[in-house]
């Protein structure tokens, strides 16, 4: 069956994107384990029309010239390219580095040989036209060597000793380097970095990476004769008597996932002839040849000394611009993909996926992963799953919304605000305002109903249930998707030390528990004198967040105060609307402003503890981000939600804010509208800003840079005017589109972890929230795909088996909307009010069970008590106002003071909260103990493939060892462990 997670999908429809081999010897009732590596009989399984440039001799590869590997290394720094009598004598006879490396020193590059541009893209052409292989930019130019890495550097960058130092080190390692100029730029070379087959190797087997084993093997299925497959069956023929499910992609759309399936085991050049090697050219797939190039770049030094080593330390001191791995081709092609195929990975990426007319189809992981690395890869399953998931809670989210809109004009709360014209309220500030009345807010009092209504607590408990369910389930597809992808073992064998931690700490060694080699150790006490300062700086940037929701708060009292004395009656009318509008709109403005200190603080602080490999200081980053701008998004939220209006006061003793802004109230009819109004805003606002920014930056940026192209300006470096963009090679290409972010996937998942927290902790308040987040990711998956796609340069496929410390964050994120929901029903709706009036105080009390809207009669005049203003206007005349509270009248014998009905209000809530947070507690943990992190089917294919490995490995030892003596007619003797 075919695999895709896509951007609406639901649990039970994921399948695994594997072909399952129906072709069994019939002898044998033989089930295949199934593993998204391929055996290599998938060699030959590259796009239709593109064998005749990505396929390569089975033979071994050709030893270069070993003139052309040594050149440079005793002599001189400058790497000339091989030639050919076909080439023509003085092809690409560029500007080199004529230094010595004894004797070097930061003059300016001569040219070896005069060669006018014209000239040398005439040349260009006649040999890209004798060999369409170069052409394409993939190869180098004998037309065999396949580019796996780009180094970019500026001829007159005077980082040249280092640089020569470092590519001549890169030639002892065992990689073969080839230098070109680029086409748009005089200032600018290519190193072209190609592994050959016995660094490959060599590598791979430092790195431990598990490549297919030659021998196929298959566990027995030993239920295929029981009722519940026979019942499987039945279901399955069935299913086929139904129409085609419209989202899933066709089989025939991905024919280079059509491929065999077989066990891995870490790769070991001592035991080759366990693995199938049918092509050397297509054994390690172009994203392993990347990583390793990487992991070579990474530990090469380009000085003397244990620190000086790292193609990113030289990315820092600008001696090289960029390193990335090229991109397969193009994604665009002249002819239709249905009827000539695919011209290439991104070409079937761009078809199938990145395209904006797929938005509705599945999405294909094994490819995406094969691409851009198993880390990529699941970021998109991840958010595949979230999507899906996200449409059911968007549906009942809908349906409360709906019950809401259906029932706002015969709510009782409405009706009554709508209808007391005779109510008068006091004023809304103490000078210029005026009493208003209560039917002014007509309008407002209906526009609360839709959010604040029988469904809410509902659609909260439902929403705190789902976030488990989610959280639970996406344990078992991640296991079933780190199975597939050959994952299960990765972190313990191939977590890589940073090499700033290395050099940083190379002084101080200790022995390693798990490999018990010597490694760079961090005191603890350096551990702990940085990581205070880290949380110093974490307070401290938490107190500015604060800070910034103080001054929005006294902002909407000042304008509060404005609106409420304003001339133009239609404001002064709506002064709750322009209050709340305003404030939100100011207060997103800051969130976005301060979101760019964020991150350069979260940058600098994450460096200052030096965290010991890369997933931890991507964890470690991704924890100040997350904090810092979830504080910021949300603080202002949490004010509204349960501040607002809690501490006014009352009519003649209001509290002031400095003694001079009187704090704010609730509309009679609660405070959820101003919470629902603040959070629509900013889910809005900042979604549209957040894909601006993702596809509309990146295209901005790369259209400029092909305007000046165009114009020959070239960055600046005098290039010449290339009309059109597909005469340049690939690695040209590239360097002209966007490198990705400088953090990888921390701000994707970031983007994505906060839009949970809207979509879970006030759900209550704003039930279309999981709507707009389920209408965002369809977009958001498409904008991804389409970005990492055409718009960046190609990322270095990297490995990872989870979506690292944002789990813990989904799983606190779901506790938070428990309490959060709990005390947004409580406190900020007036739901419990409601209920404690209905069954204490109204008209239905002792009197059975009425409708709802009967016993909520003269619920709006219960709740609003009443004040003398003649105590404040110096006046015998006395003339009564209303204002939202429980207190006495002043005619009481304690005027003013709270009343029974309050405690009974505040004993309710307190009630509800214990009751709720227990009550949902409860069924998440239930639900969570239910389902299991990994289905039972996949441990027993796991127990089962260990068992078959071992067999297997010792059959082929024995099958080797009776070759070894057929061959030499004598013992052979073979230490296997």
């Amino acid at each position: 069956m075919v695999h895709h997670s896509g951007s609406i999908q639901s649990f039970k429809q994921q399948k695994g994107m594997h072909t399952s081999i129906s072709e069994i010897p019939k002898e044998k009732s033989l089930k295949p384990s199934r593993r998204s590596l391929p055996c290599l009989a998938q060699s030959q399984t590259h796009p239709i029309n593109l064998n005749h440039f990505l396929s390569v001799p089975l033979s071994p590869e050709p030893k270069p010239d070993v003139e052309v590997l040594t050149q440079g290394i005793s002599t001189s720094c400058s790497l000339l390219p091989p030639q050919t009598a076909d080439d023509g004598r003085d092809l690409y006879m560029e500007e080199s580095e004529v230094t010595t490396c004894e004797t070097r020193t930061d003059e300016p590059f001569l040219l070896q040989k005069p060669v006018t541009r014209a000239k040398l893209e005439a040349r260009t052409d006649s040999f890209q036209r004798k060999n369409p292989a170069h052409s394409s930019g993939l190869f180098f130019r004998d037309g065999k060597k396949r580019i796996d890495y780009i180094l970019v550097y500026k001829k007159s960058s005077p980082q040249v000793e280092k640089r020569c130092t470092f590519e001549k080190n890169l030639r002892a390692e065992g990689l073969m380097l080839e230098k070109e100029p680029s086409l748009t730029n005089n200032d600018i070379m290519f190193v072209k970095v190609h592994a050959p087959w016995d660094t490959l190797c060599k590598y791979a087997e430092q790195m431990n990476i598990r490549m297919p084993f030659r021998k196929k093997c298959y566990f027995t299925d030993w239920k295929s004769k029981t009722l519940r497959s026979r019942f499987h069956r039945r279901c399955h023929q069935i299913k086929s008597w139904l129409p085609r499910n419209p989202m899933k992609l066709d089989k025939e759309a991905l024919p280079d996932l059509e491929e065999t399936d077989c066990y891995t085991a870490p790769f070991s050049r001592a035991r080759m002839h366990h693995f199938t090697i049918n092509n050397r050219g297509t054994f390690f797939s172009n994203s392993t040849r990347s990583r390793i190039v990487h992991h070579v770049l990474q530990r090469t030094k380009y000085e003397d000394g244990k620190s000086k080593m790292g193609i990113n330390r030289l990315l820092g001191n600008n001696t090289y611009e960029a390193a990335f791995p090229p991109h397969e081709g193009g994604y665009k092609s002249r002819h239709p993909i249905k009827t000539h195929g695919p011209q290439n990975h991104r070409h079937l990426l761009y078809e199938r996926w990145a395209r904006w007319g797929m938005w509705y189809k599945y999405q294909p992981l094994d490819l995406i992963r094969r691409y851009f690395g198993e880390k990529i890869g699941l970021y998109f399953a991840w958010l595949g799953w979230y999507t899906g998931m996200l449409i059911p809670a968007a549906l009942v989210g809908v349906f409360v919304f709906l019950y809401g809109l259906f029932t706002m004009d015969s709510s009782q709360v409405s009706k009554e605000i709508c209808e007391a014209n005779t109510t008068i309220m006091c004023p809304m500030c103490e000078e210029t305002c005026e009493p208003w009345t209560l039917s002014d807010s007509c309008v407002y009092a209906k526009v609360t109903h839709l959010f604040d209504n029988g469904g809410t607590v509902f659609f909260a408990i439902f929403m705190a249930i789902w976030a488990t369910v989610f959280l639970e389930f996406w344990k078992r597809r991640r296991a079933e998707l780190t199975y597939d992808w050959d994952l299960i073992d990765w972190e313990e064998e191939e977590e890589e030390l940073r090499p700033q931690f290395e050099a940083k700490y190379s002084r101080v060694e200790r022995v390693n528990p798990i490999s018990g080699k010597p490694e760079p150790f961090q005191p603890f006490s350096d551990k702990l004198s940085r990581l205070m300062v880290s949380v110093s700086g974490i307070f401290f940037m938490i107190s500015l967040v604060l800070t910034a929701v103080f001054a929005v708060v006294v902002f909407r009292l000042i304008v509060m105060e404005k609106f409420a004395s304003f001339n133009w009656k239609f404001v002064k009318k709506n002064w709750q609307f322009a209050t709340s509008g305003t404030g939100v709109c100011i207060n997103f403005m800051i969130i976005m402003s301060l979101n760019v200190v964020y991150e350069k603080v979260a940058y600098l602080l994450t460096n200052l503890e030096h965290p010991r490999t890369e997933s931890e200081w991507e964890n470690s980053f991704a924890l100040k981000m997350f904090l810092f701008q979830f504080v910021n998004l949300n603080s202002s939220t949490f004010y509204i939600a349960f501040f607002l209006g809690r501490f006014a006061g009352r009519p003649g003793k209001y509290n002031k804010l400095f003694n001079r802004w009187r704090l704010e109230e609730c509309h009679p009819s609660g405070c959820l509208i101003d919470l629902c109004l603040q959070m629509g805003v900013i889910m809005f606002f900042k979604q549209i800003w957040n894909n601006f920014m993702e596809l509309g930056y990146p295209l901005l940026q790369n259209w400029w840079s092909r305007r000046k192209i165009k114009k020959g300006g070239g960055g600046g470096g005098g290039g010449q005017n290339v009309e059109n963009k597909n005469q340049l090679p690939q690695w040209d290409k590239d360097w002209n589109l966007q490198p990705m972010n400088a953090h990888g996937l921390v701000d994707e998942y970031l983007e994505m972890v906060l839009q949970f927290g809207f979509t879970t902790i006030f759900v209550a308040a704003f039930p279309l929230a999981p709507l707009l987040a389920l209408l965002n990711n369809i977009i958001e998956i498409r904008l991804d795909a389409y970005k990492f796609v055409t718009q960046w340069r190609r990322p270095m496929p990297a490995r990872a088996t989870d979506i690292g410390i944002w789990h813990g964050i989904l799983e606190g994120i779901g506790v938070l909307a428990v309490i959060t929901n709990a005390f947004v029903i409580a406190i900020t709706s007036d739901y419990i009010p409601r209920f404690v009036y209905a069954f204490k105080y109204g008209p239905c009390v002792d009197k059975g069970h009425h409708h709802e809207d009967e016993c909520l009669q003269g619920y709006v005049n219960s709740s609003l008590a009443v004040f003398d203003m003649g105590e404040i206007m110096n006046s015998s005349q006395s003339r009564y106002c209303r204002y939202r509270d429980y207190r006495a009248p002043p005619w009481n014998s304690v005027p003013y003071e709270f009343t029974l009905q309050f405690w009974h209000v505040l004993a309710a809530r307190l009630a509800f909260i214990i009751v709720f947070e227990h009550l949902v507690f409860g069924i998440k943990s239930f639900i969570a103990y239910l389902i299991p992190d990994m289905p039972r089917d996949l441990c027993d294919r796991m127990r089962r493939e260990k068992y078959l490995m071992q067999e297997m490995m010792y059959e082929a030892e024995l099958e080797h060892l009776q070759k070894e003596r057929r061959k030499n007619g004598r013992r052979y003797h073979h230490e296997w462990p």
